[in-house]
């Protein structure tokens, strides 16, 4: 299975579109960052045809800590939350 990393993402993108790599970065850094900053802002961002990103949250709880045995109290805390659309679903599971 291989790994896409961001810098495969704008090679990719860049050959398709014709834009310089250069061009195709700032792009990809501009959708990143927004998509960032939306979600720090509490917002839902909602891809068609590939999936939403949200915020959700976690309430604090007990954990133990497995070296010592003890209790430990995990404060409340925010989470990026990902998820897939049906149809980005279907073609993975082609």
């Amino acid at each position: 299975m291989k790994e896409m990393t961001k810098a495969d993402l704008v090679e990719e993108i860049s050959k398709d579109t014709g834009l310089s790599k250069k061009d195709t970065n700032i792009v990809v850094n501009l959708i990143i960052d927004n998509l960032i900053k939306a979600l720090a802002e509490g917002d839902k961002v909602e891809l068609r045809g590939f999936g939403s990103f949200k915020v959700k949250s976690r309430k604090s709880r007990k954990a133990r800590n497995p070296r010592t045995g003890s209790s430990v109290e995990v404060p409340a805390k925010l989470v990026p939350y990902f998820k897939a659309s049906n149809e980005l679903k279907a073609l993975v599971n082609k």
